[in-house]
């Protein structure tokens, strides 16, 4: 496998098993997988982007070529910093796409040499959403099937 790193760009509020689904199978394709957490502060995360981090470090430990870390700069410059050549963005519906292509298109012509690559998840996770996730904590439902025990634990905590 030729040395290629992407990055995996998100806010993960929470960190979801779609999201590490995701990630698990980038590790077959990349030489180096990097999960960057947006701090985003207009999204009003429910974790701090300290919290996040450490969230996705959690569910992520047992994945030797993935890094966790912060960004709050332009993607594509985060991109550049890490000398990564392709971003990689998650897919759940075709609703996503219109979303995505337009992230990609504008990715692409502020950096032409960074690729942006699209993966959809497994079946059993294109449900899963950090927000949906959020609401069954907070209404008292299961979480358990949807995230890391690490993460569930985290969420209730939080939001009951």
């Amino acid at each position: 496998m030729a040395e290629i790193t992407a990055v995996y760009p998100g806010t993960f509020d929470p960190i979801t098993n779609g999201h590490s689904d995701l990630v698990n199978r980038a590790t077959r394709l990349f030489s180096r997988v990097i999960v960057a957490v947006a701090v985003s502060p207009q999204k009003q995360p429910t974790f701090t982007i300290d919290e996040r981090v450490e969230l996705a470090k959690e569910a992520l430990c047992n994945l030797a070529n993935v890094e966790v870390c912060r960004f709050d700069s332009l993607l594509v410059e985060f991109v550049r910093s890490q000398h990564a050549q392709v971003i990689l963005r998650g897919l759940r519906a075709v609703s996503d796409f219109e979303y995505e292509f337009q992230l990609a298109g504008m990715n692409r012509r502020l950096a032409p040499q960074i690729e942006t690559m699209f993966l959809t998840p497994a079946e059993q996770y294109a449900y899963i959403s950090s927000s949906l996730v959020r609401e069954i904590v907070a209404l008292g439902g299961d979480v358990a099937p949807f995230v890391h025990e690490k993460v569930g634990a985290a969420l209730i905590r939080r939001l009951r």
